[in-house]
């Protein structure tokens, strides 16, 4: 079976479609979407440039993943033609694109914008030539790479995680599953395409289900409504700052909350949806949001079924064919069910990495001896199997005079409390305690800010030793290009 089936037979019904906002007029020559017959030519021609270049399979080649229709189909041509598509986030500084291009060595760089470009790039010109009569090769799930991508780098450089294949098939399928994913769904995501989320749950997993990608380019609450409304079966995925902008943007506009109530289902990603989020969007829209959980290294793990409606708080049972752990420090295995007992998430199954790029190193550090990796995370197992995500390892294990506390579940009871818009834990260094917890917190400007009542509010919610030490007040808090928290920079 190829990865795109609908690819190797095309025909007219609509493949990927990109929302540029007004900044553009859609001309000839700079169309907004592409049905499935087209895009086969267009990826057709990508190949063709691609053995212009010289380009052979198994080479690397380097993207910059703009928000844009050629983009989507040079990955798409890459992943077909077998060469490795690393994408290149257009927000990378100086320094971390000498990194990527270093470890990576691709053959040739290709952008969408080359006057755009502050470093040298060929353009793409599929859309150019989408005249080509060849038909595109036929991409079998093998276990070559398909992609190249490099994690966000918390410790030390980032790492290059090399994905095949076989394992996005499978786990897009294990997806499929748990959602009722099939053809007749349109995926509609504003997430960068330099991510797990957006690249290959957004892009390659709408095509590989043979629905259509309606990708807009700048996350704004009405375009997104826009895109709800103008699909009859749509999934819509985001990340939490996402959701929590067009929950604001649907108390304000009817229209917004009406295309969000009529989404097939709503999945949230990449970072924990507060409780109180869940709630507010259904009492907005008359429906739940799913949660999912996975890593660059893993892809997705887990998931909540779209038969299971919303679970606040929980992200769901290992999809099928993922086997999941959770061991203590010492590396035992964790067989409690009782939604309380802490432990490592530990992952095996056919979409884990196979080891890191030019990392040895890392590579023995990140799995055990039965082939488990080890993704830092913490969590806590209900009865049911369902994983509750309390923090991660390095971050979000706080060890305070004795105790083990997760983070998470003390930022979930702040972000229940009246005044509270965001909040972060973290445990800071102390000469009596080991950590002491300091909530950083975002405060509601238009609520007085008391800090001794949340440091009250979480003591009664929460065994006393859980409660923060400190609550901090602050403008902000620190995130990367997914919307999670920078514990590292509240530290500093």
């Amino acid at each position: 079976m190829s990865l795109f089936p609908r690819l190797a037979s095309p025909d007219v019904r609509l493949a990927l479609e990109v929302d540029e906002g007004p900044r553009l007029t859609p001309h000839p020559g700079n169309p907004r979407s592409l049905d499935y017959a087209t895009l086969a030519r267009a990826a057709s021609a990508h190949v063709a440039q691609l053995h212009e270049l010289g380009v052979e399979r198994g080479a690397r080649v380097a993207i910059w993943a703009r928000s844009d229709l050629p983009t989507l189909v040079a990955l798409v041509g890459n992943a077909l033609a077998g060469v490795v598509s690393v994408p290149l986030s257009p927000k990378l500084g100086a320094r971390e694109l000498m990194h990527v291009l270093t470890d990576a060595e691709p053959a040739v760089v290709l952008t969408s914008d080359v006057e755009g470009q502050s470093t040298p790039a060929l353009p793409l010109r599929a859309l150019e030539t989408i005249d080509a009569s060849e038909p595109p090769p036929i991409r079998e799930l093998d276990d070559d790479p398909v992609l190249l991508l490099y994690t966000s780098g918390t410790t030390g450089a980032p790492k290059g995680v090399e994905l095949s294949a076989r394992g996005i098939a499978a786990n897009l399928d294990a997806l499929a599953d748990a959602w009722g994913w099939t053809e007749a769904d349109d995926v509609v995501h504003a997430l960068p395409l330099f991510h797990v989320h957006g690249l290959v749950l957004g892009l390659f997993g709408a095509l590989r289900a043979g629905g259509a990608l309606r990708h807009v380019a700048r996350f704004e609450p009405a375009a997104i409504g826009a895109q709800l409304a103008a699909s009859p079966r749509a999934m819509l995925f985001a990340v939490p700052t996402m959701i929590h902008r067009l929950i604001d943007a649907a108390e304000a506009d009817r229209s917004v909350a009406s295309a969000l109530g009529r989404a097939r289902l709503v999945v949230s990603g990449s970072a924990g949806l507060p409780t109180r989020e869940h709630r507010r969007f259904e009492s907005i829209t008359g429906r739940g949001i799913v949660e999912r959980y996975g890593l660059t290294e893993t892809l997705i793990v887990c998931g909540v079924r779209a038969d299971e409606g919303a679970r606040p708080g929980y992200v769901g049972r290992p999809l099928r064919g993922v086997e999941v752990r959770l061991v203590d420090d010492a590396g035992a295995v964790i067989d409690a069910h009782d939604d309380a007992t802490i432990g490592e998430v530990l992952v095996r199954g056919p979409s884990v990495l196979a080891g890191y790029l030019h990392r040895p190193d890392a590579n023995e550090e990140a799995f055990d001896a039965e082939g488990f990796f080890r993704t830092g995370d913490l969590a806590t197992r209900a009865s049911d199997g369902a994983l509750r995500i309390v923090g991660r390892k390095s971050t979000d294990l706080i060890k305070c005079g004795g105790f083990k506390i997760g983070a998470g579940e003390i930022e979930a009871v702040l972000l229940e409390q009246s005044g509270v818009r965001e909040g972060a834990v973290a445990g800071l260094p102390d000469d009596d305690l080991g950590e002491r917890i300091v909530a950083f917190v975002v405060a509601d400007p238009n609520v007085p800010r008391d800090g001794d009542a949340l440091i009250a509010a979480v003591a009664r919610e929460l065994a006393v030793h859980k409660r923060p030490r400190e609550i901090r007040f602050v403008d902000d808090l620190p995130r990367n290009a997914m919307g999670k928290v920078q514990k590292a920079k509240l530290r500093a």
